[in-house]
């Protein structure tokens, strides 16, 4: 009975056969491992048994593997329920699954950096070439001191990028040029040639006033009538008066509002952006006679305008370069108007401006979106932002300019 018990045991496949149970064969190994009854002499019929049957479930997946993917795979084995559940195969799951997602983070940045390139190459062309930090230095660059002297030279050369909307001045010297009015700064006043210093301080800040009403003001800049620049003026001054009115309501070559007023037609452009550059000087010098004061002022301004029409983007600039002499006459010796200017002189010069077109009233930028230049510029090439020169000694032919 012990062999067949034993030849159960070893041969029995627990389909057939009464074989010997788990409970008695648990009791058999705890009792032989107490030194108690006869130890087995082979290993278990069932182990091998459980071990023949894994193997062959091991070979019949990978041949079904093999079979599959037309190629040789690695058997995976047969391993209890609850090994592949512990800390460390979530563990390495997790890693694989934070590789997967770090090579997809990087892909979508790399594909996003291509659209980036493509639709703003400048961008990759800054980072190579360095001129993206030369922008943003020029960006953040303190504005320039006072104009107090006549400029040596023109202002040097810089990066030569087009105006956006949210840059007008890019690419422009002005970028460093005070905003607006700010940019209108008035000498220190003194007594002069018999007037009091009180005065000539007066006579400065009407100057001023002039620029600023005739220059910055964006309804003269939109073509509207420049109502309080001419408040400013002395109606004693019959022939100022009349040339004025009739440049206005008559604009011509030799009657041209622009000579003192800087005007758009609203119909082709509109100023943009809010603000104007403006750089310059005052002086102050005695008349021929006591009791007379002149007041020399020159002083271009920057205008970055945009097409009139909607969804324009491209900004043009116009540079206007201006130079007025006022003054005050004693009104004791003098028939004037007190509180009033006294005009003398005024000229200008303009970049960027249609010159066959010179009479109608208004300036007229160019863009380069429209593929052409002012009409027969067989004048002379000039800077518009050269300061260095006297305007009397400027080319008075339709040149062009170097740049805007």
């Amino acid at each position: 009975m012990a062999g067949n018990d034993r030849h159960d045991r070893n041969d029995g496949s627990g389909a057939g056969g009464a074989g010997v149970s788990d409970e008695e064969w648990a009791r058999f190994v705890e009792a032989a491992g107490q030194g108690v009854g006869e130890a087995p002499k082979e290993p278990s019929a069932r182990a091998r048994m459980v071990t023949e049957r894994l193997r062959r479930e091991d070979e019949q997946r990978a041949a079904a593997a093999r079979g599959r993917f037309g190629a040789r795979r690695k058997s995976v084995p047969v391993e209890p329920p609850g090994w592949r559940t512990g800390p460390a195969w979530q563990e390495m799951r997790g890693r694989g699954r934070a590789k997967r997602r770090i090579r997809t983070t990087l892909a979508v940045v790399f594909v996003a950096g291509l659209a980036l390139a493509a639709l703003r190459p400048e961008l990759l062309v800054d980072k190579l070439t360095g001129e993206g930090e030369e922008r943003d230095r020029a960006r953040i660059a303190a504005p320039l001191p006072a104009e107090t002297a006549r400029p040596t030279a023109a202002p040097g050369p810089v990066d030569p990028d087009r105006p956006t909307l949210k840059e007008p001045f890019r690419g422009s010297p002005a970028l460093q040029w005070a905003d607006g009015a700010a940019g209108i700064e008035l000498p220190a006043a003194t007594a002069v040639n018999g007037v009091p210093k009180e005065q000539v301080a007066s006579l400065l800040a009407r100057t001023r006033d002039l620029l600023v009403a005739s220059n910055l003001d964006p309804a003269v800049l939109a073509g509207t009538r420049p109502e309080a620049a001419l408040g400013l003026l002395d109606p004693i001054q019959d022939e100022v008066k009349g040339r004025m009115e009739r440049a206005l309501e008559k604009p011509s070559a030799e009657d041209n509002p622009l000579f003192l007023f800087s005007r758009f037609d609203p119909a082709e452009v509109r100023f943009h952006g809010g603000v104007v550059k403006t750089r310059g000087r005052m002086t102050v010098e005695g008349g021929k006679e006591e009791g007379e004061v002149l007041v020399h002022a020159d002083y271009t301004f920057v205008y970055p305008v945009v097409r009139a029409k909607g969804g324009s983007d491209e900004v043009a600039r116009t540079i206007v370069r201006r130079t007025v002499t006022t003054a005050y006459h004693d009104p004791k010796r003098w028939q004037v108007t007190e509180g009033k200017l006294q005009l003398v002189e005024w000229k200008e010069s303009a970049g960027n401006d249609d010159c066959s077109r010179d009479g109608t009233g208004y300036l007229h930028p160019t863009f380069v979106g429209d593929g052409r230049t002012a009409p027969n510029p067989t004048g002379s090439v000039t800077d518009p932002y050269d300061r260095s020169t006297p305007l009397d000694a400027l080319p008075q032919d339709c040149g062009t300019v170097s740049r805007s």
